[in-house]
């Protein structure tokens, strides 16, 4: 949820309300997502914003998670 809404840009804040989250919880959330190269956070403005290999990610994830649902609505 945080890939997808840092699409293009956005705040801690904002990201919290879209995607449901406590701001404690969001914290720490980021880091691992910067680690890994699917975020980076601009200093100036203190946005998130979710970079290529984030959107690649988030598409791939989306993708595996409807297979599985397709999947289990055939049994």
């Amino acid at each position: 949820m945080i890939l997808e809404e840092a699409d293009g840009g956005a705040t801690k804040t904002k990201i919290m309300y879209k995607a449901f989250f406590e701001l404690r919880a969001i914290e720490g959330m980021p880091i691992g997502l910067y680690r890994n190269g699917l975020l980076e956070y601009i200093e100036g403005r203190q946005t998130l914003k979710t970079i290529a290999n984030g959107l690649n990610f988030f598409e791939d994830n989306n993708e595996i998670g409807e297979l599985l649902q397709t999947t289990v609505r055939r049994r």
